[in-house]
């Protein structure tokens, strides 16, 4: 080495410390609803839910219109977030703590590595580690909850006050990542009121008339697998629960997005409290949910099935690189895209390389215009049995953008649709003389699939 080159490095090394502390803080913001699919939003093209500054997050980031997660239901949906993984392979069954060692998830490496880490809200990954976090808040189960004073709180505003309160009293000196896990739009299963909204959101929704889903009937209920198309079934419960008659569903469902529009409000508070500290740029800002939801479609209600209403998701990427040096603009990008992607994704902004046991993709090459090839086009869903195959069957699935198979192992039943003609998955082409190459193909490629998530 020359001695100008040895030079170069003895005061690159002095510098070092000073180049690291110039560096823009890599915070990190997860927005994380809970039952709320892919169209609950007004910038999705929903015609009634009032989402004014979730919209404004998507056109001043990416919106993913084809986000999916792993498995609809939110103790294993939120593993997956946190590890990266498919259940198959983080082995969360619902309600257990995932296996995936702490120290391999995302919040586990950040914090390892300097990070200021915060959680707001749900959990549902059995008892709540809070001494893995600095900042520990969990919560869930009920829209209203009792304070220390006795005096009660909603769950969205007791959210939105914790997450202030981090912002404003997080070390400067860290960079920090914080989930707020909202509660909302999750039913409160055991009151007959369901969603129990805030007092001020009375008057939202009051003159509006809900469209009922084109496929919300009887007659498309009768069309499910028979095993599923039963009183017994859970989704069939809770159908009669909120949308059995006509005035129930208007009831129930403007109170669910009046859930959604008092989420809607706390994003924008959280948002502008981000501005005040002057950190929106430096700041990876996530707002997706869980799972997806059934409102009335195939005569159901909830998520489990492999259907879209259950699988699809929104997903708002705000990445303060896209905007760097003032280029970079709004994007709506329709790669298939899925839960599992969020903790690579994380990791990478921060610097820091994934686990080898992570099974999703940074997404942030499809945005900032790097290399994009390659991508997935397909694949594979996995829910098991729960309670019992009356209660809740396990169901499998082959997901593509134009096709999808389905494979309900506890009954070795199968299911076909082409999506281009046949959106709401009405019509199933299993036995169709037509479709038995594509059918063989499909089924070849799922069990390649199903092995590669373990």
């Amino acid at each position: 080495m020359t001695r100008a080159a040895l030079r170069a490095v003895f005061f690159g090394l002095l510098l070092w410390p000073a180049i690291v502390a110039a560096r823009p803080a890599r915070n990190i913001i997860i927005l994380y609803a809970d039952d709320w699919r892919y169209d609950t939003l007004g910038i999705a093209g929903n015609p009634v839910v009032r989402t004014p500054n979730i919209d404004r997050l998507a056109t001043e980031g990416v919106r993913f219109r084809r986000s999916y997660v792993t498995t609809a239901i939110c103790g294993v949906s939120r593993a997956s977030f946190f590890t990266g993984q498919w259940m198959a392979r983080h082995g969360n069954p619902a309600f257990e703590a995932f296996r995936t060692p702490w120290e391999e998830t995302w919040p586990g490496m950040l914090r390892a590595n300097g990070y200021y880490i915060g959680h707001i809200g749900k959990w549902h990954n059995g008892k709540f580690p809070a001494e893995r976090f600095d900042f520990a808040r969990s919560y869930a189960g009920t829209h209203y909850l009792k304070q220390p004073d006795g005096t009660m709180i909603h769950v969205t505003r007791k959210n939105e006050l914790d997450a202030l309160e981090f912002l404003r009293t997080r070390p400067g000196d860290r960079p920090f990542a914080l989930t707020v896990a909202f509660f909302a739009t999750h039913a409160e299963d055991q009151n007959p009121r369901q969603y129990l909204y805030q007092p001020e959101s009375e008057s939202l929704y009051r003159d509006v008339t809900i469209p009922v889903p084109a496929t919300a009937g009887d007659e498309f209920f009768r069309r499910l697998p028979p095993f599923v198309a039963t009183e017994k079934n859970e989704g069939r419960n809770r159908w009669h629960w909120r949308f059995d008659t006509p005035e129930k569903y208007q009831q129930y469902m403007k109170a669910y997005y009046r859930l959604a529009t008092e989420v809607d409000t706390t994003v924008g508070r959280i948002l502008a409290e981000l501005r005040a500290h002057g950190l929106d740029d430096e700041t990876l800002v996530i707002f997706t949910t869980d799972n997806g939801y059934f409102h009335g479609e195939h005569g159901l209600a909830d998520k489990w099935y492999p259907y879209e209403e259950s699988i699809r998701v929104p997903l708002i990427v705000h990445d303060p690189r896209q905007f760097r040096g003032g280029k970079g603009s709004a994007q709506v990008r329709d790669e298939m895209v899925l839960n599992v992607d969020l903790a690579p994704t994380i990791l990478a902004y921060a610097g820091l390389r994934p686990p080898a046991g992570m099974q999703g993709r940074d997404l942030a090459p499809l945005y900032l215009g790097g290399r994009r090839n390659n991508w997935r086009r397909e694949y594979f869903y996995e829910h098991a049995t729960y309670r019992s195959t009356d209660f809740i069957p396990a169901s499998e699935s082959l997901v593509r953008a134009d096709v999808k198979y389905l494979f309900w192992p506890d009954f070795n039943y199968e299911e076909l649709f082409d999506l281009r003609r046949d959106p709401g998955e009405t019509r199933n082409l299993v036995k169709d003389p037509a479709w038995r190459g594509r059918l063989d193909e499909m089924r070849r490629r799922f069990a390649q699939l199903k092995s590669q998530a373990k």
